[in-house]
Formats: structure tokens, sequence, C-alpha cells
């Protein structure tokens, strides 16, 4: 039997005590101050530098102030907007279409995705064209939606969804994808069949890339119901017809306020989508530096 030596089984046990601290420290819990600080700085930086940015553009002539006024003009405008009620119905209205419409593509392209994701028949047939149709651009969706549904709310819910769904279910077939098969052998061993194996293995594995296609999917929501409110003015005020009423008077300032208004509804949201990624990282033990 031969025995280490006493200085190199001291070595080893310091070794293994400073990765204990050191995980130790990498599991505290930050300051809530200092965490909300973290989180805030990187977005004001980058909001400086925009106005920054847009501030020159404007001091170099490059067009006339009553095309492109500077912040000084819009920022006044901004505050106005969004401290009357019209505003905020405005916002209560966009948002109602914009959750319907993506609880819908979920419902849609969560189902397809899952359908499609278990069937080589279904990838083969079907795989492709839910490629294309999330490549193809919301505009074009609009005249045959106006065709099918005229002038009203189904005819922007159809195309935000059209938008949304193939995103969602491309983002749960790549999930499922990439789920390791080492946890479909241990599933199979365990007896998980049908629906139990979809609920409590696959959809869990898959959870990431299907949050991605989620996120996908509301960005390309988004977008669509921004270009509906722009082309099908149904008598309420929306955000959309905000932009739409703003541009035909030649506003410009409250053009411009409005779609500052509209990025940032876009950045909470995607805060939101932040949230849940960096939970599931955590459940993962995924967690990056600065989360």
């Amino acid at each position: 039997m031969v025995l280490e030596r006493p200085e190199k089984t001291g070595g080893l046990q310091r070794q293994i005590a400073g990765l204990d601290a050191l995980e130790l420290t990498a599991g505290r819990r930050k300051n809530p101050l200092v965490r909300v600080w973290s989180a805030l700085w990187p977005i004001m930086t980058a909001v400086l530098i925009s106005l920054a940015a847009w501030q020159l553009v404007v001091l170099s002539g490059w067009r006339e102030p009553w095309v492109l006024p500077g912040p000084g003009e819009v920022v006044p405008v901004f505050f106005e907007v969004v401290t009357t009620g019209a505003f905020w119905d405005a916002v209560a209205l966009t948002m109602q279409r914009a959750l319907v419409g993506f609880a819908l593509a979920v419902l849609i392209g969560g189902t397809i995705g899952a359908l499609v994701s278990q069937s080589w028949v279904l990838r083969r047939a079907f795989g492709s064209l839910i490629t294309g149709l999330q490549t193809m651009p919301s505009i074009a969706w609009f005249p045959l939606a106006i065709l099918l549904f005229k002038l009203s709310e189904s005819a922007i819910l159809f195309v935000v969804v059209l938008g949304a769904a193939p995103s969602i279910a491309n983002g749960l077939i790549a999930g499922v994808d990439y789920t390791p098969p080492i946890l479909l052998r241990v599933g199979q061993t365990m007896g998980l069949t049908g629906f139990a194996r979809y609920r409590h293995l696959i959809i869990p594995a898959s959870l990431p890339s299907f949050v991605a296609g989620l996120k996908q999917g509301w960005a390309f929501a988004w977008r669509s119901l921004m270009a509906g409110e722009l082309l099908v003015i149904i008598g309420k005020q929306s955000i959309g017809t905000l932009l739409h009423f703003s541009r035909e008077v030649s506003d410009t300032a409250e053009m411009i306020a409005v779609m500052v208004i509209i990025l940032i509804i876009g950045i909470l949201v995607d805060q939101l989508f932040g949230v849940v990624d960096r939970a599931i990282r955590s459940r993962w033990g995924l967690q990056r530096a600065g989360d």
C-alpha cells in the first residue's frame, strides 16, 4: 500500500477547498440594487449613444428640421403623447390584439410543431412549407386577408397568426430534433410512451429552443400587427392609427414619438422573454457571467 505524501494531499485539499469556495461565491445572489443597475446601465448607455448620433445627423443638415426633427423637439412631444388617456386606450387595444393573436399562434404553431416533429411523413410533406411561410413578409398576406375578412379585426389577427405560428412551430421542431438520444432511451426504459413521453421528457428537453421560437414568433407577430394597424383602419384608435394619422398630417415629431413607443414596447417584451430564458438556463446550470 502506497501512502501519498502529506504535502501533496494537503495541496489537493487546498485546491478542492478553493473550487468549493469559488462555487459558493458564484451561487450567491447579487444585491437587488446591483442587479437592477447591471441590467439598466447597458440600456441607458445605448440610449445616450443613439440620441447623440441622432442629434449629430440633425446638426449635419442632412434633412430639414421639419422633415427630421431632433431629440429636443421629439422628447417633449413624446411625454405629451404618453400622458393622454387616448394614448393608453390605443395601447390597450393594440396589446389586446397582440396577445390574442400571439396566443392563437402559440396554440396553432405548437400543435403543428408537435405533430410534424413526431412524424417523418408530415416532416417531409410540411417541413419546407413551414419554413417558406416563415420567410414570407407579413405585408404580402394583407390583400388575401382583406378579401377574406374585409376591413375587420379578423383580417389583422389572420396576418398576425400567419406571421408568428411558423416560427413557433420551427422552434419546437428544432428543440425536439436536438433532444439527446440518451434521454429518449431513458424515457423508453422508464416506460414513458405517448403523451406522457412528450409531456415529461420531450417538452422539457426542447424548452430552450421552443422559447427561442416563441421569442422570434412574438417579433413576427408584433411586426405583422403594426403593419396591419397601418393598413386596416377600422375606426378604433390604436398605436398603428396614431402613427398613420401623424404621417397623414406631416407631424414628424409625433410620428417619431410613436415609433419610439413601439420600440420601447418591443424592448419590454424582449426583457420578459429574457427573464424566462435566464430562469431556464439557471435551472439547467447554464448561467453566464453577469446574469
